[in-house]
């Protein structure tokens, strides 16, 4: 670490910068909510400039640079004339004030970070003036992670610092106190606006006696590729103390889940439900009433084939907290991978969600004519098992066989399989190239459409007098790999 991050307490320092350009102006703007004395040296000739910073800043000459550096805590020198720069530097050096020169990093005593600012809380990312510009993308990416309102939950937290000092002397039971306060009910509502709650909710849990009940978040996982997780999904998996997943969520999730967390798989799959539906909702429950912050990762969307809703109304019968966090559903994810829209005004107006797994094993008992109707998709989820019956039953409800279907397997991640065809292969696409799942059916006109661009594709690089080599989309033995 060649350079050393710190904060400076700048509530009444006087802060001193050289300049009279909008590059001064931006470092003024800095200052603006610090408390801090800022004074100019130099002076603004641009009329809405010196508008701007009228009652904001003391306005000193140059030639009274002596007095303005007087007591002065830190100061920036934004001079684009190379004389008034030197003499400025030559005054500051003179003072040992620690000093930042825009753009020249060699006279830099500090250089001046991305800052993300949220009130109370405050982050700084530097790249010691390498790169400024990535500093800023990553500051942007810190800011799309913290909710809008964590500066007023700490200074909420600071408000509060005596009354749970006085109510938890002890102060390993005081800092766990804060963990759970700041990745609870009452952060939650802080986060939300409801800083009356907030309040309300810390006060009561710092009188309590015992541990704190629990509260349960349901949150869905998406497809597998991480960057398709939620926001709030990211970060109730850095918080929470257990997790129990599925299997079909993938292990760069998985990873990101807090290093001392608990994490438990529960996934089932078929012919193995070595964790039964019954016993995960005795363990949520039971976690919960640790006093534990529980989350339950599930694959893709956890509302749809996901079992959440028997997990939800299985916690909540108990009257323990409990939150739903959705996900990128897998049949949007892999879709969208594969280039499959899932409606299109010419080919699909119609869009169906059905299960190929029955609750009791098999096909279940769907209503095949509605299924069969022209004009609309339908995505199949759990479906690799049974698509011959599938593919039969469609065909024999007067769904045309050579309606195009694809299967994806693994979708959004690196090891996803596409497999295109027509109904009447789809049993041939899934025992020949061996698909065994996760993977989705999808049913319709729409799953022709990557085969059309492709033959389009064909068509116009081979009259450019390129050679382009395919497979017919809707033969059994083409398929695509997303790697």
């Amino acid at each position: 670490m060649r350079q050393f991050p710190a904060f400076f307490n700048l509530e009444g320092a006087r802060i001193v910068v050289f300049g009279g350009g909008e590059e001064a102006a931006r470092k003024l703007r800095l200052f603006n909510d610090s408390g801090a004395d800022a004074v100019l040296v130099g002076g603004f000739e641009d009329v809405a400039l010196a508008a701007e910073f009228a009652r904001r800043a003391e306005t000193v000459a140059r030639a009274d640079m002596a007095r303005a550096l007087d007591g002065a805590r830190l100061v920036i020198i934004a001079e684009e004339d190379a004389g008034h720069r030197a003499r400025a530097l030559a005054a500051v050096r003179a003072r040992n004030i620690p000093v930042n020169v825009v753009d020249q990093p060699e006279d830099c005593d500090f250089t001046v970070p991305s800052i993300l600012d949220r009130g109370e809380i405050v982050a700084a990312i530097g790249s010691g003036g390498a790169a400024p510009v990535l500093a800023k993308s990553i500051r942007a990416k810190l800011e799309a992670l913290l909710p809008q309102r964590v500066g007023d939950l700490a200074a909420l937290a600071r408000s509060l610092r005596g009354f749970v000092a006085e109510a938890i002397p002890e102060k390993t039971a005081r800092r766990r106190y804060w963990e759970r306060a700041f990745a609870g009910p009452a952060a939650e509502a802080a986060y939300a606006g409801d800083l009356e709650r907030a309040e309300a909710l810390l006060r009561q849990q710092a009188r309590l006696t015992g541990r704190a009940r629990g509260v349960v978040h349901i949150v869905g996982a998406g497809p597998g590729d991480p960057e398709l997780l939620t926001l709030k999904a990211l970060r109730l998996i850095q918080e929470a103390d257990v997790v129990y997943y599925d299997r079909l969520v993938s292990p760069e999730i998985i990873s990101l889940i807090r290093r001392d967390a608990t994490r438990v798989p529960v996934g089932k799959s078929k012919g193995d439900h070595s964790v039964p539906q019954t016993e995960i909702h005795a363990r949520l429950v039971a976690s919960a009433q640790e006093g534990l912050r529980v989350v339950r990762l599930k694959g893709g969307d956890p509302f749809i084939f996901g079992r959440g809703g028997e997990e939800l109304e299985a916690v909540r019968a108990e009257g323990i907290e409990v939150h739903v966090v959705p996900g990128i559903s897998s049949a949007l994810g892999c879709a969208a991978s594969a280039g499959v829209p899932l409606t299109h005004r010419d080919h699909a107006q119609t869009l169906t969600f059905v299960t190929g797994h029955a609750k009791e094993g098999g096909v279940p008992d769907l209503d095949w004519p509605a299924l069969a109707r022209p004009a609309q998709t339908v995505v199949v989820f759990m479906g690799v098992d049974t698509a011959p019956v599938i593919a039969e039953k469609l065909v024999a409800a007067g769904r045309a066989p050579e309606t195009p279907v694809a299967v994806i397997e693994n979708g959004t991640r690196a090891d996803e399989l596409r497999v295109f065809g027509t109904l009447a292969e789809l049993p041939f696409l899934v025992e020949e190239e061996g698909i065994r799942g996760p993977a989705l059916l999808i049913i319709g006109e729409v799953a022709g459409l990557p085969a059309e661009q492709g033959r389009i594709a064909s068509i116009v690089t081979e009259a450019s007098g390129f050679a382009w080599f395919g497979a017919d989309a809707r033969r059994p033995d083409f398929k695509e790999s997303a790697a």
